[in-house]
């Protein structure tokens, strides 16, 4: 009876052996800015969305107990043309099959033309806001966990409207994403009776800021909106308008909020005020948790993050298909109504719903509904810098 147990005992390893090894891994793309002007966040987001990809290979049930396995790449940013390239190579010599990112407008769109369209790549941005994406043609393959700055901009000029703000200057990075979103932050403020004073580009990356505090603080305003990144001009200007005297209160939206910019300022940040994208809801609570457990530091667009990673992963099961031509039809369909409601660290039930023929709708961490072309709908977190930190004073 040993001999015989134990015979089958060495069958059993040995199938489970031949299945394990029948199965190459799911290689998915992270692409953001590990370099560049938000590379304090991006760490944070990369380890978040690897988290979802560890639950479904831990819970044994993706695509027939499939690992799924996490390739990083540097889109900078800011660098179109590095950003192609890195995408580029994830799928010709990696053989990623999907790509979570990329992070700014810039260079998400740079990608989705130029190499995801062309390789029929299915992207899942967690922080691409720029209006311009909403209409961008993407052949059925670009989707993004959060809201459109056209949103946005409607949001903030409410808050300023509501602090009693009249008049404010506006300074934005000049590029798709700054410009698309100080377009929408004036045309809504105005809309509600603000003035915007000026409206102002930036360029990244420079020493000096005089010139450009300068020109803000002779048109004046009640606060001054920094519509560009945490890690540089954002940061910059905000610093130079202090040691010049311009400006007392800062305007911050999501692009310059982050942990790096109190932090890098100090105390005479303290009540400055703006909107990221965020929810108050069970998931955004699940998430944190599951974040904290892991050992991962929760900060923007983490839980955007989280989310991009598992859609991708819930329509290739929906698809039973790792192949974006399969699945991208897919991401609407579980990301929606109806089908039982998934939350973070649920991903393997929702896996297990869909290989035996059922439906999921992904709440997720942020609460994900997908309308038009793969677009967030979104809700936004209403930040406070308060005692050097960011704080949380209300959600829209």
């Amino acid at each position: 009876m040993k001999k015989i147990l134990a015979a089958l005992a060495a069958t059993t390893l040995m199938t489970s052996a031949a299945i394990s090894a029948s199965h190459s891994p799911v290689k998915i793309g992270v692409i953001l800015g590990f370099t560049g002007p938000i590379e304090s966040l991006t760490p944070t987001m990369a380890a978040s969305a690897e988290l979802a990809m560890k639950e479904a290979t831990d819970s044994g049930k993706f695509l027939d107990g499939a690992e799924v396995m996490s390739v990083r790449a540097d889109s900078t940013c800011i660098d179109s043309a590095a950003a192609s390239a890195a995408a580029e190579r994830l799928i010709t010599a990696e053989g990623v099959t999907a790509i979570m990112g990329a992070d700014c407008s810039g260079v998400t769109g740079a990608i989705l033309q130029n190499v995801a369209r062309a390789n029929g790549i299915v992207m899942i941005s967690p922080s691409a806001t720029s209006p311009a994406l909403s209409d961008a043609e993407d052949d059925g393959l670009f989707f993004r966990t959060s809201p459109s700055d056209a949103r946005q901009g409607d949001v903030l000029a409410d808050v300023l409207i509501e602090k009693g703000v009249k008049s404010a200057a506006l300074t934005y990075t000049n590029n798709d994403y700054g410009k698309g979103l100080s377009d929408s932050i004036q045309a809504a403020f105005e809309a509600k009776g603000g003035t915007i004073t000026i409206s102002a580009a930036h360029e990244d990356g420079k020493g000096d800021y005089s010139a450009e505090v300068g020109a803000l603080a002779q048109a004046g305003g009640d606060v001054l909106i920094v519509a560009g990144y945490l890690d540089q001009g954002g940061k910059g200007i905000i610093q130079g308008a202090l040691d010049a005297g311009a400006f007392e209160t800062f305007v911050l939206p999501d692009g310059m909020v982050g942990d790096s910019l109190p932090a890098a300022i100090g105390a005479p940040l303290n009540g400055s005020y703006g909107t990221i994208a965020g929810s108050e809801s069970e998931g955004a609570d699940l998430f944190q948790k599951l974040a904290t457990d892991a050992g991962v530091k929760t900060d923007t667009y983490a839980a955007e993050s989280y989310d991009a990673a598992a859609l991708i992963l819930l329509a290739m099961q929906a698809a039973k298909s790792a192949n974006s031509a399969d699945f991208k039809d897919k991401v609407m369909d579980v990301a929606n109504a109806p089908g039982e409601k998934i939350l973070p660290g649920e991903i393997g039930k929702a896996l297990e719903i869909l290989a035996a023929g059922g439906e999921v709708d992904y709440v997720g961490a942020t609460a994900v509904e997908f309308i038009g072309n793969g677009e967030s709908g979104g809700s936004f977190r209403q930040i406070l810098v308060d005692g050097e930190k960011i704080t949380t004073e209300k959600y829209r």
